[in-house]
């Protein structure tokens, strides 16, 4: 018998419902319904605690095949999450960006912070300021998400980082700072790498 059915049972023997069951393990009737309708597996740690609720052993649950499955989605998740924090620190390591003489300025192009551009745009200096700002704020927003179980949340934080790390790039690009854009870039491809490892 499949886990999804091993599941309905044990807990239809016990005269629970699916938000029953949930309230007493900690977890969403969502994650229940999902499990009992076979979409998908608990991670190890549901695992263990549905054993001990029901007063059953893991292997009583899963079959062999079952158990390869659950690990193995547990070790992609765990890559996920693992790429997300580290994306997350990255887009925190942008304020570097506020810091580092990396802008060229004047005639000579001699290398300054942000803050000491004199020989830009001010409208320009606020732009390259709210993007670095934004950056960084949704590194910090991921990095206490990550904390949360909300998938979807990260993911989101995940794509707006990519997206803000682009923007970046595009514009030191398009106003002739290479070092900064080439910083930009150098994260951009560190991102892009993890994704691609991440889907391998």
């Amino acid at each position: 018998m499949e886990f999804n059915k091993k599941l309905q049972q044990l807990r239809k023997n016990k005269g629970l419902t699916q938000e029953e069951l949930a309230q007493a393990l900690y977890v969403s009737r969502t994650a229940v319904s999902k499990w009992e309708s076979g979409r998908g597996y608990p991670n190890i740690d549901s695992l263990k605690e549905l054993a001990k609720f029901f007063s059953v052993t893991v292997d009583e649950l899963l079959s062999p095949d079952e158990i390869i499955t659950v690990a193995e989605n547990e070790k992609k998740e765990l890559i996920g999450n693992y790429t997300s924090l580290l994306c997350h620190v990255l887009d925190v390591f942008t304020a570097l960006l506020l810091f580092i003489p990396i802008f060229g300025n004047g005639a000579e192009k001699q290398a300054v912070s942000l803050f000491a551009l004199s020989d830009t745009q001010p409208w320009i200096k606020i732009i390259y300021a709210v993007i670095i700002s934004l950056t960084v704020l949704n590194g910090i927003c991921g990095l206490i998400i990550s904390r949360f179980d909300k998938p979807m949340w990260v993911k989101h934080r995940f794509i707006t980082g990519i997206a803000l790390s682009v923007i970046a790039c595009l514009l030191f690009i398009i106003t002739r700072q290479p070092y900064a854009g080439v910083f930009c870039f150098a994260i951009l491809i560190i991102k892009g790498w993890l994704l691609f490892r991440r889907k391998v």
